[in-house]
């Protein structure tokens, strides 16, 4: 029982940074190329669950974060999340499909994880729709600076979306950020 909620928890930690958008114009492809790469580097913080039959549960998630292969906009993700002493590797691949987004976490939806199924970025926000089996719900990730960032995911009870997990990342590269751009 603990080892499928801890997957749940950190398959929505992990689709935290990992991120996907509609192409909403012209002028959308390279914005979304430009957000993903901003989010590139290693992110690390707290997180827990703020809802629901395990509300009060906290865990933390070092997370690496690289643009897609190919040249079009995504991210790939690497990392893990732990709750307690339990840890869980974490994996994930968004990338450009058409005119749209597709990805998955860890296997997606048809195995243990979570498959992203629509989004939008707008200035330093990042929407996602995600779903696994009758579970629908959606991400909203907010990148504050270069160095952190706020998740909030919540999941449709009803006609509300609910949220059910909080998360806040910060970039644990930022000197190393910082002395690249320099170079």
């Amino acid at each position: 029982m603990f080892s499928r909620r801890f997957l749940l928890v950190s398959s929505l930690a992990a689709a935290a940074i990992s991120t996907g958008a509609w192409v909403q114009s012209a002028d959308a492809a390279p914005r979304d190329k430009a957000f993903f790469q901003s989010i590139s580097g290693t992110w690390s913080g707290p997180g827990e669950i703020v809802a629901g039959k395990y509300k009060g549960t906290k865990f933390t998630c070092n997370l690496t974060g690289k643009p897609s292969d190919g040249g079009s906009a995504g991210v790939k993700l690497d990392g893990t999340c732990r709750v307690g002493v339990f840890q869980q590797p974490m994996s994930a691949e968004i990338t450009q499909n058409g005119s749209s987004y597709s990805g998955k976490f860890l296997d997606g939806a048809a195995g243990k994880g979570l498959d992203v199924t629509s989004g939008a970025v707008n200035d330093n926000t990042v929407v996602l729709g995600l779903i696994r089996q009758k579970l629908n719900g959606a991400m909203i990730a907010r990148v504050a600076d270069n160095k952190s960032m706020n998740v909030t995911i919540s999941v449709k009870v009803g006609d509300q979306m609910v949220p059910v997990i909080g998360v806040t990342l910060k970039r644990a590269d930022v000197d190393q950020m910082a002395v690249g751009s320099i170079q």
